[in-house]
């Protein structure tokens, strides 16, 4: 069995990764890692959850022994689609330089530009940022790439996802031509791999696992999920998911749930809150700093359930997770690979439940199409007692009252004035004599003789006192008042 002291490993390294407790490289750190000794390019491909962090890692920390960083110039790069993964790099760095003289630098968003800029100028061996907030570096004129001599892209395909393939063909144009290039990702769309045809030489590849399996110590069931009602769905939803959690019981010591959309993490962890469960939510739209004090709390084991969208869903190493609940079938199946593979990561047990309601389940045949295995089914709890589903219905039902109630009032409001258009006399019914002349210029219009005979006295002295026309004027007619004829002279 290979050891990490077979693998020509810097003794500063080793030693760190015997503090770390390590003593066996998974199949990906066994085949990367001395290729990328070599000085090879790399094509690493494995599910999740494998230790793809430390193949790249620790062959980095050994090549970058020997050498100097200058100012505004790093000596590598590591590229991640997400700031908390990039983060957790950067951890592995800490981690793995314990006994070397390296420095490091995390440009991520939601950080001063100025605590950036100030690391970058006293230059860094390893430079690890997402795309995004590299290029406003450089736009910036505080960074250069023409100093880079190993470049890694993580989750590769994580990155095609969130549409940052031209960056990353940008940024590839900005390092050397001569760099070392390290790949890795748990899939393998056609568009990275024409990617990797135009930027690696002759890769040594690594694949490990199938594109896009889930792990066989991950025990996966799924709830298929029909509302009584449509506009109770995501009630009832909520009231399954609750039910799950508590059928776990003690086995689940923390979890995540996972959620499509971000408006969705947010209603999820205020209904867990509500009833009492300990959850906490975390997605793209939050502050950085309330982002990483929720991780830190969920790692630290004083959070035990996290609500997160996709964000959390790669790379995001938390050894301890017991389960994952995907509140959503995910609308790309190899999504379903990366969420559930927070769980059971370094050979423990996990369990992953999914619910699938009737118009999620195209995408729940392309999850189990990509995985190659049909999932198990689990009937709803929900059901079971009666308990949960008619606290729904009657929290919709007292919802629905008042919509009820407001129509009501409206139409109440609405039927005095139609009889008072039909009490309304008809001119032709109603003597002049009888309308007073006092009551007229305050009063409502109505369509009475008297009130035209008034309109008609107003308009002639209006006029000069030509006298009254027998008859209404509606409109202009033959006239033609004598402003417009001089505004066409005035041209």
């Amino acid at each position: 069995m290979t050891k990490f002291t077979d693998l020509n490993l810097d003794p500063k390294v080793l030693k760190a990764v015997a503090d770390a407790g390590y003593e066996t490289p998974t199949p990906i750190q066994a085949g990367a890692i001395p290729a990328a000794l070599e000085g090879r390019d790399v094509l690493g491909i494995a599910q999740t959850g494998t230790g793809k962090t430390a193949s790249f890692t620790l062959p980095m920390i050994t090549l970058l022994s020997r050498g100097r960083a200058r100012a505004r110039m790093p000596r590598s790069l590591v590229l991640c689609p997400t700031r908390e993964l990039a983060a957790q790099v950067a951890e592995n760095f800490d981690t793995y330089t314990k006994y070397s003289k390296l420095t490091k630098a995390l440009l991520i968003g939601g950080v001063s530009f100025k605590e950036q800029d100030q690391l970058i100028d006293r230059g860094v061996d390893v430079l690890i940022a997402t795309p995004g907030r590299l290029l406003d570096h450089f736009e910036r004129g505080k960074l250069l790439l023409t100093g880079v001599q190993i470049m890694v892209v993580d989750e590769a395909d994580r990155m095609l996802d969130m549409g940052f393939i031209p960056d990353i063909e940008r940024i590839f144009s900005l390092t050397p031509f001569t760099r070392q290039t390290l790949f890795f990702s748990a899939t393998m769309a056609p568009e990275i791999e024409r990617i990797t045809n135009t930027f690696l030489s002759a890769p040594a590849k690594i694949e490990v696992a199938r594109q896009a399996t889930s792990g066989e110590n991950i025990a996966q069931n799924v709830v298929m999920f029909k509302p009584s009602r449509r506009e109770r769905a995501g009630s009832e939803k909520r009231a399954v998911l609750r039910a799950l959690i508590d059928a776990e019981g003690e086995t689940l010591t923390n979890g995540i749930i996972f959620c499509n959309r971000k408006t969705d993490v947010d209603i999820v962890a205020k209904s867990l809150t509500k009833h009492g469960y300990d959850a906490a939510p975390i997605h793209g739209d939050l502050e950085q700093s309330q982002r990483n004090a929720t991780l830190e709390g969920f790692r630290e084991g004083r959070l035990k359930i996290l609500v997160a969208s996709d964000v959390a869903a790669r790379g995001l190493d938390v050894p301890s997770v017991t389960h994952v609940f995907n509140f959503d079938v995910p609308g790309h199946a190899e999504d379903y690979v990366h969420r559930i593979g927070r769980t059971g990561r370094a050979g423990r047990d996990g369990k992953a439940i999914m619910i699938c309601e009737p118009r999620d389940e195209k995408n729940f045949a392309a999850v189990e199409s990509l995985i190659g295995k049909e999932i198990p089914r689990l009937d709803d709890p929900s059901r079971k007692g009666g308990k949960e589903i008619p606290e729904a219905a009657e929290t919709v039902t007292s919802e629905e009252k008042p919509k009820r109630a407001s129509r009501s009032r409206s139409r109440k409001r609405a039927e005095p004035t139609q009889d008072a258009k039909k009490s309304e006399p008809k001119s032709d019914e109603q003597p002049v004599a009888e309308a007073p002349q006092a009551e007229t210029p305050k009063a409502a219009p109505v369509a009475s003789e008297n009130t035209r005979d008034t309109k008609r006295s107003n308009s002639s002295r209006s006029r000069g006192g030509r006298g009254k026309r027998e008859e209404e004027v509606l409109g202009l007619g033959d006239h033609l008042p004598t402003f417009i004829a001089k505004s066409f002279d005035d041209r």
